[in-house]
């Protein structure tokens, strides 16, 4: 259904280095390096039919989270979630809500994670449990 998501960032370099290592946890590799006509930098990560990228914004303003906003990474495992959370936190993420751990949804049981990158991005990692 989705195309890509664009977050933009404050500090591209610091940005780079966070999700270099938290989408390295999903198996996603080094972003393609773009620049924009306007002269911007932006990184696209492409894994699993799905593109993120980050950008300075365009507009030269300041970039700001989106309240209410969660960017949603499919896990394969309980593991992986862990491990995409505690990777976010080491690289300057702040761990949100509950630990991460298991979860009932009206989707079913789930186990998941919620971090704010540097820029307080709201991000969750989640895996669905076998009902």
């Amino acid at each position: 259904m989705l195309s890509h998501v664009m977050l933009g960032s404050n500090d591209l370099d610091r940005s780079k280095r966070f999700y270099d290592a938290v989408l390295g946890v999903l198996g996603a590799g080094e972003p393609i390096r773009n620049v924009a006509a306007s002269g911007h930098v932006r990184y696209f990560y492409r894994h699993a039919g799905s593109s993120l990228c980050l950008t300075q914004p365009i507009n030269d303003e300041p970039a700001t989270a989106a309240n209410g906003s969660t960017l949603g990474f499919a896990c394969e495992s309980p593991e992986q979630v862990r491990a995409f959370h505690d990777t976010a936190v080491e690289q300057g993420g702040t761990s949100i809500e509950q630990p991460p751990g298991p979860r009932q949804a009206s989707m079913g049981p789930m186990y998941l994670a919620y971090v704010r990158d540097p820029d307080g991005h709201k991000l969750c990692a989640i895996c669905r449990l076998p009902a």
